[in-house]
């Protein structure tokens, strides 16, 4: 499968390395032992951001080590994370209309899941230095976005039409997913008077059966955030099917003309081979 900017295996190995710890970051509620002690993200958070902000440049390097990035390619990054950043504050809060995905997933589908994992982690970040949206959610959203970007560069390799309607479902289904993944990061630590406000059997028990707690973490996203996923979901989908051929093929165009695929070099025939065919 060709991209333009090629992942080998240390790049890999430094995705998967910050999966697991957005898995585990994310995930733990589904697994924490009966008795356990639930503690805000307010005071484990920075430890998280710690990790994430390391793996994304362990990502970054990766590349730059095995060859697949290299300055143009790291321009094509901050030009791109600078669009993000300018578009972010026009949906901030309304609605869930947040017109930034279409970016992160058309820069991950032209140029590779390592390009799009950098993309949405570090368009994130500085997005949220600009509209004050640094807070215990920002290393979150960073891996949640990192993985939205990643997976388009995953995506089965379709041209035309069937791409971008393959884009825009993806787009919407990765928009909706990104929500509900979010609300892990304050779920768990509902309580007092923001609880009161909900049934309590949408709220996390601590040392209820993993089943349990998912069920009630799907319901929770149901009656909180659902009218906020599905306008986001829509509006990145509806993008995509507007801008994402014009997109696509201008990032793919600039890759071109970057080299950032390998030269192909024609070699002339040896001097023996090149006698006997006279």
């Amino acid at each position: 499968m060709n991209r333009a900017v090629p992942m080998g295996p240390w790049s890999w190995a430094a995705v998967g390395l910050a999966t697991v710890v957005g898995l585990l970051a994310f995930g733990w509620p589904f697994l924490a032992e009966p008795g356990s002690t639930a503690v805000a993200h307010a005071s484990d958070a920075p430890w998280i951001f710690a990790a994430v902000i390391p793996l994304v440049l362990l990502v970054v390097l990766a590349q730059i080590a095995e060859g697949g990035m290299d300055a143009k390619s790291i321009a094509i990054l901050g030009v791109l994370a600078a669009v993000v950043t300018a578009l972010r504050p026009l949906g901030a809060g309304t609605a869930g209309l947040e017109p930034i995905w279409f970016v992160i997933i058309l820069g991950g589908r032209a140029l590779g899941p390592g390009f799009g994992f950098a993309l949405g982690s570090l368009s994130l970040a500085s997005s949220a230095l600009i509209t004050g949206g640094v807070g215990p959610w920002l290393p979150f959203q960073m891996i949640a976005a990192a993985w939205v970007g990643c997976v388009a560069g995953l995506l089965p390799q379709l041209r035309g039409k069937p791409e971008i309607t393959m884009l825009a479902a993806y787009g919407m289904v990765a928009s909706m997913a990104y929500g509900l993944v979010m609300n892990l990061w304050f779920w768990p630590f509902l309580s007092g008077l923001e609880a009161a406000s909900y049934n309590g059997g949408i709220l996390f028990a601590p040392g209820a059966p993993m089943s349990e707690n998912l069920a009630r973490w799907l319901a929770f996203s149901l009656v909180t955030s659902l009218g906020w996923d599905i306008p986001r979901g829509v509006l990145t989908a509806v993008l995509i099917v507007l801008v994402g051929r014009p997109v696509l093929t201008a990032l793919r165009r600039t890759a071109r003309r970057a080299n950032f695929l390998p030269t192909v070099e024609f070699i002339a025939p040896s001097a023996p081979l090149a006698e006997s065919r006279t």
